[in-house]
């Protein structure tokens, strides 16, 4: 596998996992599912962080994060408070306890979605398949991009 095939293949998982989210009832948002679940990833990483700090993180634009806190916080994932030492900032932290919304996303299975992305109803080969996925998953956790991106500055 190349770079190009392996960029091509996350960005394909990508659009499946975004097709497996539950919608339903949620409207239109200016924010991508792709950048609300960055920020999600990152607050729970780094709770306590101003919006500035996640946008440093997860190099994505202020308004962005703003944006994707804001869908998260009317969601219920996240909450946000005044920094003690500084009133102008904003520090976002995980909920301490799930929304009904929340809970909701983090039930969603892919196996549909898969399903429907290969045109198979065969639940073995959906099931190896998940089961591979899980395996990818468990190797390749949010923690290497930290270390990725401090290889590559």
């Amino acid at each position: 596998m190349n770079a190009v095939e392996l960029f091509l293949l996350g960005r394909t998982l990508m659009k499946i996992g975004e097709a497996a989210l539950p919608t339903e009832g949620i409207g239109k948002h200016t924010t991508s599912v792709r950048t609300v679940m960055i920020v999600a990833g990152d607050v729970r990483q780094n709770p306590g962080s101003a919006v500035g700090e996640i946008a440093a993180r997860t190099g994505l634009p202020q308004s962005a994060v703003s944006a994707s806190v804001a869908r998260l916080r009317t969601a219920g994932a996240v909450v946000t408070e005044p920094d003690p030492a500084d009133r102008r900032r904003m520090l976002v932290n995980p909920a301490a306890a799930a929304s009904e919304r929340v809970e909701e996303v983090r039930a969603a299975t892919v196996d549909t979605a898969l399903a429907t992305a290969l045109d198979t109803d065969d639940p073995e080969r959906i099931a190896a398949l998940v089961a591979t996925l899980e395996s990818l998953a468990a190797e390749l956790t949010p923690q290497v991009l930290g270390r990725l991106r401090a290889a590559t500055d």
